[in-house]
């Protein structure tokens, strides 16, 4: 049974905790890249979540299904205007289908993650080719591991820290990848925590993945904005494609 971190107390705030991923300086960029990829053809996005991205890549015509584990999640998009225009599956994105082939599967906000072993990250990049027409993309956007940023002996750093929010990550296995986001809000009801284990991976080990998948890496930039991906990038957007036979 895969466990879901994404319940109603996640849910009912999710919008208010991704900060400028929301503005239209961060939506645009996303947007018109994952409408370029899918072509005249459709979208499929991995753990739609809310339809943060669905939504707005929806208005510029694009086809758009979505699958998601969590219930409460869907429930958000579903209230949203225009939310009914998302077909949207409920299961886990390592093997949950959707009738149709698409030009363009998308997985976004470091989700990947979120996906916490090694095999499952596998059978994701597998069911993402498996919905995928010949010569379709898969586009991942995540962040790079970033143990450089730990002191020698510690196993813990903070990622953010804002007024009513610090969130930090605590790498608990070092040999699996496996790590906790912590993260911590202060509201009108107080103070709480919540944690979202995941597994950190690298961009050399996803490449593989995709291989795996008979999908091959075209393209790898830093941000949604086509900046170039270097060793000191803090994130990347990846794309492989399906081979056209």
């Amino acid at each position: 049974m895969i466990e879901n971190h994404f319940g109603e107390a996640v849910a009912s705030r999710y919008d208010a905790t991704v900060g400028d991923r929301s503005t239209p300086e961060v939506l645009g960029p996303t947007v018109d890249l994952l409408a370029e990829l899918a072509g005249d053809g459709a979208a499929l996005e991995f753990a739609v979540g809310t339809g943060r991205v669905a939504l707005p890549l929806a208005d510029r015509g694009v086809p758009v299904s979505g699958i998601e584990l969590s219930e409460d999640m869907i429930s958000r998009l579903r209230a949203k205007d225009g939310g009914d225009r998302i077909d949207v599956t409920l299961g886990d994105i390592t093997d949950a289908r959707i009738a149709g082939r698409f030009n363009l599967v998308f997985l976004v906000y470091n989700t990947i993650g979120n996906v916490f072993t090694q095999e499952r990250q596998v059978a994701c990049f597998a069911n993402a080719a498996a919905h995928l027409e010949p010569g379709g993309h898969f586009v991942i956007e995540v962040g790079v591991p970033n143990l450089r940023r730990l002191p020698p002996g510690e196993n813990a750093c903070v990622f953010a820290h804002t007024k009513g929010y610090v969130g930090y990550d605590r790498y608990t296995d070092f040999v699996a990848q496996q790590a906790v986001s912590h993260h911590f809000i202060v509201g009108d009801e107080g103070s709480r925590e919540i944690q979202t284990p995941f597994r950190f991976v690298y961009p050399s080990e996803l490449d593989l993945m995709a291989k795996l998948a008979r999908m091959s890496l075209i393209d790898r930039w830093a941000d949604w904005d086509k900046s170039p991906f270097t060793g000191d990038s803090r994130s990347h957007v990846s794309v492989w494609q399906k081979a056209a036979s």
